[in-house]
């Protein structure tokens, strides 16, 4: 990834940090599964790093835009994909806010990127509204280890989100 660290992340364990020129020769070579610009930054999945984890029968599980997810269908990738929902925008807004990362320009992008993203959401495996941390995190824990999600969960996360986009 070519951005600025956030207070707390750590190279290799949160992201592989490298500086504009290396992102921009990776690309050239290939070296992404997936790569975008997202909020300003370029983001990026090395290949090789998936498929070294896929041939030691480890799965991996990645936090990509949508972007990304569109490069990953095209490239044919045996995936499962999990949109997570905010609550609403004012409280994507609150988020980001009490965060303390961004300036109020960053998170206005952040926020009409959300937008758009949201439009997206259908095209995902999963959704899960992220109205409480320990919910959100039940949900995809249930995706991940293969257990079915409530019936109704998915009208529920879909009426939100309809709810969001008007």
């Amino acid at each position: 990834m070519h951005a600025p660290r956030a207070r707390g992340e750590s190279a290799t364990k949160h992201y592989f940090f490298v500086t504009e020129d290396n992102f921009n020769k990776l690309k050239i070579e290939n070296a992404f599964i997936e790569c975008a610009l997202v909020h300003n930054y370029q983001y990026g999945t090395l290949r090789e790093y998936i498929n070294e984890r896929l041939g030691q029968g480890i799965n991996v599980i990645c936090d990509i835009d949508v972007q990304g997810f569109k490069l990953i269908q095209e490239a044919g990738v045996d995936h499962v994909s999990v949109f997570i929902i905010p609550p609403s925008i004012k409280e994507l807004e609150k988020r980001l806010i009490k965060r303390g990362l961004d300036s109020e320009n960053v998170i206005g992008t952040r926020l009409k990127n959300a937008k758009e993203e949201l439009k997206y959401a259908e095209e995902f495996d999963y959704r899960v509204l992220n109205d409480s941390f320990e919910h959100a995190y039940e949900e995809i824990e249930n995706i991940i280890i293969g257990s079915k999600l409530p019936k109704n969960n998915d009208k529920i996360n879909l009426k939100i989100l309809r709810d969001m986009l008007s």
